[in-house]
């Protein structure tokens, strides 16, 4: 069992925002927001037209994708986008981490852990169109490598030779957390010396818009993109849907500093648990989500009062939101104002599977960087969580010695990361 703290050192993000961790900080950090109309597909007769897709070098020449630079044409047709994804965010981790392992050890004491909601979503409704009009002999081979949820962590593995664990969680909007949450037991438990975790997401598909919306759970407000994404507020009416990756090096302190590595957060305290309550819901006392925070504590060896930030899960819909207050009412009682509190979902959307990813990056950012990332789109807060401090339009600078993301999702998962400054 390892005793040495362990760190990260290397972070990757694709984002609504952009790619690369600049300018999606600046982007975030000055309010910026990545929705948009949907262009990838006929969107006349759908009943939501908006979400945060990852823009294409093309149309965003400082931060956009240049996905023929990543991969060749070739290998793009055969990769769920989800995977092509998580391999753009593993090569901007890896690079910062600066682990290109060459011997067989350090190879086989590397994991993979990187987390999908849904995996290669728009590949398997593709291949169902093109089977009811074209038929079964024009179905690809690669169909089913690409759609397969592992995929994502499969390939990176290949890629770069990661010889160890390789695990892909499957447990909806929590799943990107609690492949942080994998990589930092295998660490400690001494199962892995290194691991590349986080989570990829790409479902802006027409089917999976339709089904959310039937759940009532996507913001109708295609008139004003920008704006439709807008947690805690009374107006609040759903998520939008977004997409990309956020991927990240961790490995012990130890580990890093033998092989001149940089640490740049400390992971702290992680804990999950189940609401055991409702498949889409969770209980409106926000219980099952305050165990995962009360574990994550309890590692870190932290009381709530050592928490200086929390980047919410809060997505925007008014039972999650609500039930994430209440969560936080529990946990920090009469002082829960005074605890800074944002949502940076109002600026990429939801990722679904992904959204721990990019969320403990943004949260890592802040803790590195003494600078609260602001919830936008927050123009009437709801009068039951007024007395909440949820750092409105602006970015705020404070110090953040300890900070708290959190990731909860459908059957009832909820798991919590707590991001410390190195000692």
């Amino acid at each position: 069992m390892s005793q040495s703290p362990v760190v990260i050192t290397g972070m990757g993000l694709v984002t609504p925002l952009g790619c690369g961790l600049e300018p999606v900080w600046r982007r975030l950090t000055q309010g910026a927001s990545g929705i948009g109309v949907i262009d990838r597909f006929d969107i006349s007769e759908q009943p939501i037209k908006i979400a945060g897709l990852v823009p294409d070098i093309a149309d965003d020449s400082t931060a956009g994708l240049d996905l023929d630079g990543l991969i060749s044409t070739k290998e793009q047709k055969k990769l769920g986008l989800f995977t092509i994804y998580a391999l753009a965010a593993a090569e901007q981790a890896l690079q910062q981490a600066d682990w290109f392992p060459a011997e067989e050890s350090e190879q086989a004491s590397t994991a993979t852990i990187i987390a999908s909601g849904i995996g290669g979503f728009p590949t398997i409704t593709q291949a169902q169109n093109t089977l009811m009009e074209r038929g079964y002999k024009r179905i690809s081979p690669f169909v089913v490598p690409a759609f397969l949820a592992n995929m994502a962590s499969g390939n990176v593995s290949i890629k770069y030779g990661f010889k160890g664990p390789l695990g892909a969680p499957v447990t909806a909007c929590a799943a990107g957390i609690q492949a942080i949450g994998d990589g930092l037991r295998m660490i400690r438990s001494g199962e892995a010396q290194i691991a590349l975790v986080g989570g990829a997401e790409a479902c802006v598909d027409p089917l999976s818009m339709a089904g959310f919306h039937a759940l009532k759970a996507l913001s109708t407000k295609n008139d004003e993109p920008t704006k439709a994404s807008r947690p805690f507020d009374q107006n609040r009416d759903g998520f939008v849907m977004g997409e990309g990756a956020g991927l990240i090096v961790i490995e012990s302190l130890e580990h890093a500093l033998s092989r001149g590595a940089k640490p740049l957060v400390q992971i702290s305290g992680y804990g999950t648990s189940a609401d055991a309550h409702h498949i889409t819901s969770g209980p409106a006392d926000g219980s099952g989500a305050a165990r995962a925070v009360r574990a994550a504590l309890k590692m870190a060896s932290l009381s709530a009062s050592d928490i200086n930030y929390v980047n919410a899960h809060a997505t925007s819909t008014p039972v999650g939101d609500n039930a994430e207050v209440a969560t936080l009412r529990s946990l920090f009682g009469d002082q829960v104002g005074q605890v800074p509190v944002s949502s940076t979902k109002s600026s990429t959307g939801h990722l679904l599977g992904a959204a721990g990813g990019i969320e403990s990056i943004f949260t890592a950012l802040a803790v590195m960087n003494d600078l609260l990332p602001p919830t936008i789109n927050l123009e009437n807060v709801d009068e039951a969580m007024a007395d909440l401090d949820f750092v409105p339009n602006q970015a705020r600078a404070q110090q953040v010695n300890h900070a708290l993301c959190n990731g909860f999702g459908f059957g009832g998962v909820n798991a919590s990361l707590i991001l410390s400054k190195i000692n």
